[in-house]
């Protein structure tokens, strides 16, 4: 039985083209580090990376210092560092209702040394109306973070409205793009976005374990570096450096994943992100109009133009556990079922405790592969 991958909020699978070939070249045939060395494969490697943050620029409009790109872990490291770096006791913070446990985590960490949220509402669709804000805002807001779309309900939050508010408050911006950078266009320079944190193993069809940190120079100049260490640079030293991206780049970094998303990055380019979101409309609109009118709820908006690829379902009929187990054994259809690391979300769209069976279309899916998963939910949700 082939199987139909449908788990891309999760990770992108099948990766770009050349992304194993890049990994693979860079342990087999160079497998050197950077920073350290002058000798010619080091130089070669360091070109590689340089050439990465340049990708990052011009996909994501970033119009800063090349310098002013991180690299990270992943999306997680690089909200830890904006929310954990950059805040200082009795500072206030607005978030989305909608957040993953990477943001809400280190929040609730930071709970108990005097810095407070507030989440701003959202609808049972999980739209949030950007002017809410203004109901929030407090002499102590220092910071507005939200995700860019929900990993749950597939939402798109009203981004420019949003931007357009913080920057008459004079408020920063940070985003968290792990469930659009490369699924749907993002200009962090027309917003004037403060920070933005994202994935390379999502839709940027990169591996897993290495993101990045595009960072407004003012906002990095405020914020404190999470870890300290050597950078290769100013070894004469053992003061961290302030310059970018040393400041924040200590340790040996993870050049065989980002060889993977330098290539990956390159088939994004050549493609068109316009293109990946043409097509992913498409799938997405197949897939609601499949699922209305069956015997399970659809958790997010309808309308395209105010989501992506993520579709979320609970089954009124049987468990969404054994609706998930089912679609796999017998379909070979593979999705997520759960609170998707966020709780905040599900009790906003009212499927919580229960979660969700969620399907995420990628690069890869075909429409005919969007019509057996909907005629195997049919199947299922009929008993």
């Amino acid at each position: 039985m082939d199987t139909i991958y449908l788990d891309n909020a999760a990770t992108s699978f099948p990766k770009a083209p050349g992304v194993g070939k890049a990994m693979a070249d860079y342990i087999e045939q160079r497998g050197v580090n950077i920073n350290r060395s002058a000798y010619q494969p080091a130089v070669s490697v360091a070109l590689t990376v340089l050439e990465t943050r340049g990708l990052l620029c011009r996909l994501l409009h970033f119009t800063g210092p090349e310098t002013h790109v991180v690299f990270t872990p992943g999306a997680t490291f690089g909200l830890n560092l904006i929310l954990k770096g950059f805040l200082k006791p009795g500072d206030h913070v607005i978030v989305g209702s909608l957040e993953h446990n990477a943001v809400m985590r280190p929040l609730n960490d930071l709970a108990g040394h005097g810095i407070s949220f507030s989440r701003l509402p959202a609808d049972q669709d999980g739209l949030t109306d950007a002017a809410g804000l203004l109901r929030l805002v407090r002499p102590q807001t220092r910071l507005v973070l939200v995700s860019h779309a929900s990993n749950v309900s597939g939402s798109l939050f009203p981004l420019a409205e949003l931007a357009e508010l913080c920057r008459e408050r004079r408020l920063p911006l940070a985003v968290d793009g792990s469930q659009t950078v490369g699924h749907y266009p993002l200009d962090f320079s027309a917003l004037q976005l403060s920070a933005l944190s994202l994935s390379g193993h999502k839709g940027l069809l990169g591996p897993q374990g290495i993101g990045a940190l595009l960072l407004d120079p003012e906002f990095a100049a405020a914020l404190t570096p999470l870890i300290s260490g050597g950078t290769g640079s100013a070894s004469d030293s053992e003061i961290q450096p302030a310059y970018m991206p040393d400041r924040f780049e200590s340790g040996t970094q993870n050049l065989p994943g980002l060889s993977g998303l330098h290539a990956a990055l390159g088939f994004v380019e050549q493609q068109g992100v316009d293109n990946f979101r043409r097509h992913e409309e498409t799938l997405t609109r197949r897939l609601l109009a499949g699922l209305r009118g069956l015997p399970l709820r659809i958790a997010g908006p309808l309308d395209m133009e105010r989501r992506v690829g993520v579709v979320s379902v609970d089954f009124q009929n049987l468990d969404n556990a054994e609706a998930a187990f089912r679609l796999e054994q017998d379909y070979g259809i593979l999705t997520r079922c759960g609170l998707h690391c966020a709780p905040s979300a599900h009790k906003t769209l009212g499927t919580f405790p229960q979660g969700t069976v969620r399907f995420s279309v990628g690069w890869a899916n075909t429409e005919q592969e969007i019509d057996r998963a909907v005629e195997a939910v049919r199947r299922i949700a009929a008993g």
